[in-house]
Order: structure tokens, then C-alpha cells, then sequence
């Protein structure tokens, strides 16, 4: 049983990224694409994600524009994007994607203290790890090797959770009478020297309101990244819940046993194609597929909302959660919201998150403590 289901927290995520999973989403869209570059697409989607109860929403990012190809692809930075609907939103979660191998620590770690602030401690970190040649361009730094770029993802966590923590809880002071603004005796030095860069801090902005954002990253990062969640991608089809569930616990499994820390939570992610409007999940599949094959390594759900409400039923027995990637958002995303979650809910699998609590609430993991208020 996983640590999700024995504190009744099953969580459930939702990928917000263009229009869609399936390459060819856009033709099945509502809008035009240039409306992918709007905040208002942006507030419509979060928004719909929100009511319909998911426990967060994520982002994807890359350093590189979206690929040439036959599909219209288009983003604005994803933790632009978490901070526009920051304020548009008071439950659910917002994890942006944030690059860590060629990017500078600092800088990544000040913006997603700032993104929790504004999302009053809903805020998350989706930490991506690619050593491409043309992203380390893009910075102007030397381009490394995948084993490396582990290690600077690793390090780029960790200077992260020495910001957060340089600046005790009550370290403001705020005294007008006085003229004091902090405590100094309360603010420390995050000292830190990864391979080719080191840190001295403190940050420069107070402790988030989280204490620590949860960091997401994949699975396969577990042994070296200090994860709160980690994303395990197991590519069986859902064609057979009994195999698929047996190899998401397998793969779940692998994940706590390489943990570094031994407490993160293990999020199944799954591709989801549902039966809409009379229409065959499949048949809406095959129509997709007709003008973009769509391949990736996720486990992929095709079929009807009850159908796919018993495999998630399945599925919390073995992991703590799943991210799901609707294959068209303007489509997947309204029947996961009204025949999917309610059905959950109704069943006690899964609760949404409550109005005005942290991502860290939803997620049932604890605000933990300064590392230098306990030294001191």
C-alpha cells in the first residue's frame, strides 16, 4: 500500500503544457494557435484544472523554442506562466518547469521563492535535467555529458534548499519604530561549491511560505536529487490494468528503494485519450494519429471515463499518485474534471485540495525546519 493511500492523500496532477499531449492537439482545439501565447488561454486552463479539484497542475519548459515540425508549437516560460495564474487561483498547486544544468542556481531559486509568495505557498518546482549541446549555447556555458548534468541537477537542489532556509521563519522584523527590518542572527550564509560555480547567499528574499517548495523530478533522479516527488514513467499500455499496475508498483518500488532520502512520494505518469461526445476514445485516437504519430514512454489510458477511474483506483494501492497528460486539453481536461475526479471522490480515492492550504498540504508532507534554525 502506498504512503498516499494509507494517509488518504492519492493525489492527482494534471500536464498544462500547449494544447495538449498528443502532438496533433492543436487541430482539435478551441482556439486559434496564437492564442497559446495569451494569458487569457493560460487563466482558462488553470482555472478548469482548479474547479475541477486536481491536487496541482505542472508546466513543461525548455531552454530551446518548441521543435520545427508539421504541429504549431508555442510557449511562454513556464514559471511566467505559474505566476500569472498565481493570483487567478487559491487551491491548486503550481509546479513550473525550471532547467537546472546549464541555468544558474541562484537565480532559479529566487524566482521560484517569489512564484510561492504569490501563489501563497502553492508553488512547486519541476526540475528538468538536459545536457543538449544547444541549450548550453544558449546560456554561453561548455556543454557536458548526461552524468554531469545529474550532478549539476543535484547541486542545483540543493543550493536551492540552502536559499530557502538562509532566512529563518521569523527573521523579518518589521519594526518601524525601531528601523528594523530583520534579525540578522536570523539570517545565514548558504554556503555552497558545486563543480564549476559556488554560492555564498544569503538569498535575497525571505524564506518562502512553504519553508522548502516540493521539488518534482523524474524517478530516475531519485538516487542522486533530493526529491519530494518523484515521477516514475513505466511505458505499458493500460490495454491490461492487472499487467500495467504490476509494473507501476515494480517501477514504484525501484523508486523508494534508490531514494536518497527514503520519504518521496512515487507519481505514476500516464498519457489519457477519453470517449467524448459519443465519440471512441479510440476512433479519436486513430484521427490524431492520422496527421502525427504520437510516441512516448509514458503508460497510455484509451478509453472511457469509468474505465479509467478503476485503473486510477488501482493505481493508489501501488504509488502515492499520477500526473496525467490529456492528449487534448480543450477535450480531456472537461471530461476528467466531470466524469472522472467526482467519481474518484465519491469513491474516497482521491480529495481535492482545500482553499487557502499549501502545496505541501495537498501532497501530505510536512513544512520542515530550517536546517540552520536547528543548528544554531
Amino acid at each position: 500500500m502506498s504512503r498516499g493511500t494509507v494517509a488518504g492523500a492519492f493525489v492527482v496532477g494534471v500536464e498544462l503544457d500547449g494544447d495538449g499531449a498528443h502532438p496533433a492537439a492543436w487541430r482539435a482545439s478551441g482556439h486559434t494557435p496564437a492564442e497559446l501565447l495569451s494569458g487569457r488561454t493560460v487563466a482558462a486552463r488553470v482555472a478548469a484544472a482548479e474547479r475541477a479539484g486536481f491536487t496541482f497542475a505542472t508546466f513543461d519548459d525548455s531552454p530551446l523554442p518548441p521543435s520545427a515540425g508539421p504541429d504549431i508549437t508555442a510557449r511562454i516560460d513556464a514559471v511566467q506562466r505559474a505566476a500569472f495564474a498565481a493570483p487567478l487561483t487559491g487551491a491548486i498547486g503550481l509546479v513550473p518547469a525550471a532547467h537546472s544544468t546549464y541555468s544558474e542556481p541562484f537565480h532559479v531559486g529566487t524566482q521560484l521563492a517569489s512564484l510561492d509568495f504569490a501563489a501563497g505557498g502553492r508553488a512547486g518546482w519541476l526540475v528538468t535535467v538536459d545536457p543538449d549541446a544547444r541549450i548550453a549555447a544558449l546560456y554561453g556555458r561548455p556543454a557536458v555529458d548526461a552524468d554531469a548534468a545529474r550532478e549539476r541537477a543535484a547541486d542545483a537542489v540543493e543550493v536551492a534548499r540552502r536559499l530557502w532556509d538562509s532566512w529563518e521563519d521569523d527573521a523579518e522584523i518589521r519594526d518601524v519604530a525601531t528601523g528594523r527590518y530583520l534579525d540578522r542572527d536570523r539570517v545565514h550564509y548558504a554556503a555552497f561549491a558545486g563543480g564549476d560555480y559556488s554560492i555564498v547567499g544569503p538569498a535575497i528574499v525571505p524564506r518562502p511560505p512553504q519553508g522548502q517548495l516540493p521539488v518534482f523530478g523524474d524517478a530516475a533522479l531519485s538516487g542522486s536529487v533530493e526529491l519530494d516527488v518523484a515521477l516514475l514513467t513505466a511505458g505499458t499500455d493500460a490495454d491490461d490494468t492487472t499487467e500495467l499496475i504490476a509494473a507501476v508498483a515494480a517501477g514504484a518500488a525501484a523508486a523508494r528503494a534508490s531514494d536518497r532520502t527514503g520519504t518521496a512520494l512515487v507519481v505514476v505518469e500516464l498519457d489519457v485519450v477519453l470517449d467524448h461526445a459519443g465519440v471512441d476514445a479510440a476512433d479519436r485516437l486513430e484521427a490524431l494519429d492520422g496527421h502525427t504519430a504520437w510516441s512516448t514512454e509514458r503508460a497510455r489510458f484509451v478509453g472511457s471515463a469509468p474505465a479509467l477511474v478503476d485503473l486510477l483506483t488501482g493505481l493508489a494501492s501501488v504509488v502515492d499518485g499520477v500526473r496525467l497528460h490529456p492528449a487534448v486539453l480543450d477535450i480531456d481536461l472537461d471530461e476528467l474534471g466531470r466524469a472522472v475526479l467526482p467519481r474518484l471522490r465519491a469513491a474516497g480515492v482521491f480529495t481535492s485540495p482545500a482553499p487557502g492550504g499549501t502545496l505541501r498540504d495537498s501532497l501530505g508532507l510536512a513544512r520542515p525546519v530550517s536546517r540552520y534554525a536547528t543548528a544554531r
